[in-house]
């Protein structure tokens, strides 16, 4: 009997192929016309194996080719032509600028302005979404692709990048808590093949009203750690503490560490913050935005559990906003004082100046 469904890969579940691929220093091939692969993973036999094939280029996301003082001609992006006698570690310092003040000269660089930047674009996005550095090698193609690796369509790869994931409820269990000991534990899963994230529902909450919310970001460092450097366990805990006075609420946990950038990022942008930049400043620096989070996911996920409006735990108008946008009213923005103290007071001045909170 014939079925209309394939039993290969869909796009989407070739994307997520292709993040693994990249984080083991596995090329990728995109559009048939070119390999990418991600600087942070790559070793020096695979290096000697691409540069065999042809002229390599360095994709470097605008925010970084700033730093480096490289012409940018793409908007977002800028293609580093790559010497013939540079080395991984000079990849590799141009990708981390861990020893950027150490280092300062790095070049001087050529931008490559010819061809279709399309295939830069979507290497880079993907090393973004394997939580990886943003910087890939790239090398075009003349012939076959070799056997074996991940292929990928480059327009494709940023429709379902930019794409809304699809979450299902996986299980929910009764779990007491110091806040509150009439607690639930729901988890999602995404179909993209990302992290999987937590929905706190303390009490019953109506669904007919306004629910006492909270948007959480995974945060390690503060929600496990206690780190002083920033906000985020005392806000953690102030939430669910809150929630258990009132009775009901609905505390999001989701799965962004470090504002969408990963935990192994995040470290290297505390480096930086040693180094005296600020917290924007060091994710500019490492090629990052501001704040690399889907806050799509919260709106989804209170839409799950049956909330339609809420009563906002944040600082954040950019929240408020996102919610609005994503079809969720917000009643009322509550604040949440917690955390100030002499470790984290110029990244809190940060976040006020810079991103907007109100503190």
């Amino acid at each position: 009997m014939e079925h209309g469904f394939s039993l290969g890969p869909t796009p989407l579940e070739r994307l997520n192929r292709a993040r693994a691929d990249l984080r083991i220093g596995l090329p990728v091939v995109l559009s048939g016309a070119a390999l990418a692969v991600a600087v942070e993973t790559l070793g020096p036999e695979r290096l000697a194996a691409l540069r065999g094939l042809g002229p390599l280029t360095l994709a470097l996301t605008s925010w970084r080719a700033e730093t480096l003082k490289a012409r940018v001609y793409d908007n977002d992006l800028a293609r580093i032509a790559v010497p013939e006698e540079a080395d991984l570690g000079w990849l590799r310092a141009l990708a981390d600028p861990a020893d950027d003040l150490r280092m300062p000269m790095k070049g001087p660089l050529t931008s490559r302005r010819d061809g279709d930047p399309g295939l830069a674009r979507a290497a880079i996005a993907l090393a973004k979404s394997a939580q990886l550095l943003p910087a890939a090698l790239l090398v075009p193609l003349t012939g076959p692709a070799p056997e074996g690796l991940t292929a990928l369509d480059a327009a494709e790869v940023l429709r379902e990048i930019a794409a809304e994931s699809v979450l299902a409820p996986v299980a929910a269990a009764r779990v007491p808590m110091r806040a509150a000991e009439k607690g639930r534990l729901h988890i999602f899963r995404p179909d993209d093949g990302g992290e999987e994230h937590y929905a706190v529902e303390i009490g019953s909450p109506p669904r007919d009203k306004p629910v006492l919310a909270r948007l959480h970001s995974a945060c390690f460092t503060g929600d496990v750690l206690g780190s002083l450097k920033c906000d985020c366990g005392p806000q953690l805990d102030a939430a669910l503490t809150q929630m258990g006075h009132e009775g009901a609420g609905v505390l999001l946990y989701l799965n962004q560490e470090g504002r969408g950038i990963g935990l192994a990022n995040k470290m290297r942008a505390y480096s930086l913050q040693d180094q005296g930049f600020d917290t924007v400043e060091a994710n500019h620096r490492l090629g990052f935005e501001d704040d690399e989070r889907d806050f799509r996911i919260g709106a989804a996920l209170l839409k799950k559990l049956g909330f339609r409006s809420v009563r906002l735990l944040t600082n954040n108008p950019a929240k408020v906003r996102m919610l609005e946008a994503n079809g969720i009213a917000v009643a009322e923005r509550v604040p949440l004082k917690a955390g100030l103290s002499r470790h984290n007071a110029a990244y809190l001045a940060t976040k006020a100046a810079k991103s907007g909170h109100i503190l």
